[in-house]
């Protein structure tokens, strides 16, 4: 369920009235498209079975028709008419916990702290500023986002920064709801929640309608580090409650909310800005991968795991040993929306360097707050219960975060190649190299061209794609570079064509979903389309890829989205690639240093493929016909 309090229409930006409505894809086309997606996936004998399903499902008069025109009703109405159904789709309706299996992080460069104190300069320098530029002086105040990389320039809609610091997710038995608290009324002073040691404390950002100076931040913050020291007020760790699974979170918090001293600190974290996040020290190496696992899920109950309340769209860490970071709950924003806010302000942060008040100009402040908490046997139980599996989750994640250094998107440039579609075909040969087929595969493309438009898929796993990669590892093949060329080229053809579908709204996953949604609404028996195997396994997405590319020294990492998949962001730079990959060691099927080893191989043969053809095109006429054949050494 999304819930938007008081949001009202002047909070929306000028540009967003102008921007055309999500479109409604004929059905001929996106179920053709449907088709020629999964032809190569399955077995020949599925796939006429599924042909059948669709052409009847798509025949005038049938079902698909009348659902098509219900939908494009539905459009006329609204001004998204896939938002909702993909909210609830992507992330409401999903039941695992968040950490890992649905938060993306940011992780930062790591920094050297001297003390505690610098550790607290750098929080408000580089973090808190965050949320007085953006929540402050309103996201009006950000430059318009243009589309990069295919069809560049188009303005898009920056609805979603409205969501940064507004917005959380309440736990639900069945389905979770999203709240977008826009009352910019409140008589309540804003304030933010820090984590410290596993206690959670209030600090209030705008007192008497002005914003605390940075010293008196830091003042406060101080005041915080000595609060959480006192072993004598320290209450059980509640925040793993919201690591756990969404319905048993959900479960535990009717249970909490009985006592009124937990209401009364669940509504305080429930409606404040943004965490703030002190982690402790975790004793191992920060190398790119153990800041990843540390941001992903805080190394558990163990670590800095009971330091976070998952369910605030925008948790800032600042561990003392320089692990930094933020950790996002992914339903009401984009990865990419972080970023460009978080690059922005990283701007202004430079353009606009702070110089913190001597004590003397400090105004008395009340102390922080330190959130109370009632406890009894049976929340004990659950805290304890949240504790094992999150314990588990961290012991399940196998991550990979490593920098291909040997070219970036320049050379790809070079090639007349868009690096995205590159990256994807190259995605592809791993996954082959590693398992002789190919899967349904996800990547995230943005929508946001449109009034409140969030993503569809991009589904990389083409019948090019596949034509290319056994080229690339059939020993017997016979074929010449030429010919691998032209399937490359033919490769990044069709995913680039499909990338421009996905962005203009002419891709299929939102159609479809939206088909299905539609005739659930109407109480209709779920069309046979719906319920076809086929359908069922294309929406397994094995792999799960996104770009998210930064100008900045960061990347963004998450979990696998299926038990036996792998999560793969990669952040191309010019002359380097950062790959993060992802997957769980309790499947037998996957393993992220092989992936990323086939990868790595992969992304040199392709090097190899087109150096050779560049060579061969320059050589002299009268090398003859045989210049494109590859060369034997010595000869």
């Amino acid at each position: 369920m999304f819930d938007t309090c008081d949001l009202e229409q002047n909070m929306l930006f000028l540009h967003h009235q102008e921007l055309p409505k999500v479109p409604v894809p004929p059905l001929k086309q996106t179920l053709d498209m449907y088709l020629k997606c999964v032809q190569h996936l399955v077995k020949e004998e599925q796939f006429k079975k599924t042909k059948t399903i669709v052409e009847k499902f798509g025949a005038p008069g049938g079902s698909g028709e009348f659902l098509q025109k219900k939908l494009q009703e539905r459009r006329d109405k609204t001004t998204n008419w896939v938002y909702d159904y993909w909210l609830e789709d992507m992330y409401l309706n999903n039941r695992l916990a968040l950490p890992v299996n649905s938060s993306p992080v940011m992780v930062f460069p790591k920094q050297t702290f001297r003390d505690h104190k610098d550790a607290l300069r750098y929080e408000i320098d580089r973090l808190v500023k965050v949320f007085y530029k953006i929540n402050s002086d309103g996201t009006r105040e950000l430059p318009v986002d243009f589309a990069r990389g295919q069809l560049a320039g188009t303005p898009m809609c920056m609805e979603q920064y409205n969501r940064l610091f507004t917005s959380y997710r309440y736990p639900g038995l069945k389905t979770d709801t999203l709240k977008v608290h826009m009352n910019t009324a409140s008589p309540e002073p804003e304030h933010i929640i820090v984590a410290c040691k596993n206690q959670f404390f209030v600090l209030d950002v705008v007192t008497n309608k002005e914003q605390l100076k940075e010293a008196e931040i830091f003042s406060q913050l101080e005041r915080i580090l000595k609060m959480a020291e006192n072993p004598g007020d320290k209450v059980p760790a509640f925040g793993l409650l919201t690591s756990d699974g969404r319905t048993e979170w959900a479960q535990a918090r009717d249970v909490l909310t009985k006592d009124p001293t937990n209401r009364d600190s669940l509504a305080l974290i429930e409606s404040c800005l943004c965490l703030v996040c002190l982690d402790e020290p975790s004793g191992l190496d920060p190398s790119d991968t153990n800041r990843a696992l540390l941001m992903l899920h805080g190394g558990g109950r163990d670590r800095n795991g009971a330091n976070r309340w998952y369910d605030k769209s925008m948790q800032f860490v600042v561990g003392m040993d320089g692990v930094c970071g933020v950790v996002c709950e992914h339903s009401p924003f984009e990865g990419i929306v972080l970023v460009q806010c978080s690059e922005f302000l990283m701007k202004y942060i430079i353009g606009s360097p702070s110089k913190m008040a001597t004590s003397a100009s400090i105004k008395p402040l009340p102390p922080p707050r330190r959130l109370l908490w009632k406890c009894n046997p049976q929340l004990q139980g659950l805290l304890k219960a949240s504790g094992d599996r999150i314990q588990r989750l961290v012991n399940n994640l196998d991550m990979d975060v490593f920098k291909f250094s040997v070219y970036g998107k320049e050379f790809i440039k070079k090639q007349k190649m868009s690096p995205d579609a590159y990256i994807q075909v190259a995605l592809q040969l791993a996954f082959y190299k590693c398992n002789k087929r190919l899967v349904s595969t996800y990547e995230s493309a943005s929508i946001r061209r449109f009034q409140e438009g969030r993503v569809d898929n991009i589904r990389s796993a083409t019948a090019e794609a596949l034509a290319f990669v056994k080229s690339m590892t059939d020993e017997k093949t016979t074929l010449s570079d030429v010919e691998k060329m032209k399937r490359l080229r033919e490769a990044i053809s069709a995913q680039t064509n499909y990338t421009i579908a996905a962005i203009t709204g002419m891709a299929i996953d939102n159609h479809l979903l939206g088909l299905l949604r539609i005739s659930k609404d109407l109480n209709m028996e779920k069309p046979e389309i719906f319920c076809d195997e086929t359908y069922l396994s294309s929406n397994q997405f094995i792999l799960s890829t996104s770009q998210v590319p930064t100008t900045v020294e960061m990347f963004c990492c998450y979990g696998p989205v299926v038990p036996n998949g792998y999560g793969a962001c990669y952040n191309p730079q010019s002359d380097h690639i950062i790959f993060c990959v992802s997957s769980f060691r309790e499947s037998t099927e996957t393993s992220s240093a092989v992936f990323a080893k086939a990868l790595k191989e992969g992304l040199l043969e392709i090097r190899d493929l087109c150096n050779r053809s560049s060579a061969a095109v320059s050589k002299p006429a009268e090398s003859g016909p045989g210049a494109a054949q590859p060369r034997k050494s010595g000869k």
